[in-house]
């Protein structure tokens, strides 16, 4: 009852804001920041509970968990979003799919854990990091950016970017899109995120992969600024293929990512000479030394195999810790789109 009561207030209170803020007009300051430190004394709450059932799994450890833990990690996903901590919440849940998949779904759930640990240690010492550290902190917490602040004040890059990529991925309530570019001149990398409701149109791509845009981007705060604001642009360009690393290259600038921020989900990577080959009852991405990248389980292979025919290819996609997951391979110059 007291959790449900709290998320009522939540939206009360989430809806009192809205009213407050018409289009076009400015925002109170002090009420503004009120709600900014209401929200910090629930996130300060939750992080408190969640660091104390932290502590009670290293005493008790994991004897039994199989049985228990789903229910618990799901309550504790609950008791995040009642604190306006979704990020966190996120990770919850992911720790909670973990529990009892697969034989080696301990070592997974510690991992799962760890993280979730490390942002709610580094969130009690928020003041004690570095700006930037503690901007990604906030965000891995499931504090937003307002746009405008990012257009006004996040970091300026101007080049001619090349689509990696995309990634759609739809669920009953939101369509969400990652679309991966990279710098041409600069090698930065960047990521747009569009979203929209179940049901609705995403808005349209500044270009499709394998193209150029030409723009200017404005990136987000963090230690690892990877998302931006396309601000301006000029039409779209053809492109020939993109640049690529070998396999141990490509785990090495993910390794790298890691060390500025551990809570990284994604890398895009693009891959070059590889050829599609099984492994065991999945597939892996086989560079000219031998070396190789597992892709993801149940990707559907069919399109690149098609495009490769045996011959190395040059692949986008992005790696997380469970994959390879492919998105655009090039037959020559000429980008195919496989996801």
């Amino acid at each position: 009852m007291s959790g449900w009561l709290a998320e009522r207030a939540g939206r009360a209170e989430r809806s009192a804001e809205r009213a407050e803020k018409k289009p076009g007009e400015v925002a109170d300051p002090l009420a503004a920041q009120q709600r900014a430190s209401r929200r910090a004394d629930r996130v300060s709450a939750g992080m408190a509970e969640l660091q104390s059932w932290l502590d009670d799994q290293v005493r008790r450890g994991l004897s039994g968990f199989e049985q228990r833990g789903y229910s618990e990690l799901s309550r504790l996903a609950a008791r995040m979003v009642d604190a306006q901590a979704p990020g966190v919440a996120g990770a919850v849940r992911r720790a909670a799919g973990v529990v009892g998949r697969g034989h080696g779904w301990p070592g997974e759930l510690l991992e799962e854990l760890s993280l979730i640990h490390l942002v709610v240690s580094a969130h009690g010492r928020l003041g004690e990091l570095p700006p930037a550290l503690a901007d990604t902190v906030q965000s891995r917490i499931g504090w937003t950016v307002e746009t405008a602040r990012v257009l006004a004040e996040g970091e300026k890059v101007e080049d001619d970017w090349h689509v990696l990529g995309r990634v759609i991925e739809p669920d009953d309530r939101l369509t969400v899109r990652r679309l991966w570019l990279r710098g041409v001149t600069t090698g930065r990398l960047a990521l747009i995120l569009n979203f929209a409701p179940a049901g609705r149109q995403l808005d349209p791509l500044p270009a499709r992969p394998g193209e150029l845009v030409p723009g200017v981007l404005s990136f987000y705060p963090g230690a690892l600024p990877m998302r931006a604001l396309l601000t301006q642009t000029a039409p779209r360009l053809p492109s020939p293929r993109p640049g690529g690393l070998n396999a141990k290259q490509a785990l090495a600038s993910y390794v790298e990512s890691l060390a500025a921020d551990p809570w990284n989900e994604r890398w895009p990577l693009v891959l070059a000479d590889v050829r599609p080959a099984k492994n065991g009852e999945n597939w892996a991405l086989v560079d000219q030394a031998g070396d190789a990248l597992e892709v993801l389980p149940g990707v559907d292979l069919w399109k690149l195999l098609a495009v490769s025919a045996g011959d190395p290819v040059t692949v986008a996609g992005e790696w997380n810790r469970a994959g390879f997951k492919p998105m655009t391979c090039w037959d020559g110059d000429r980008p195919v789109i496989l996801s």
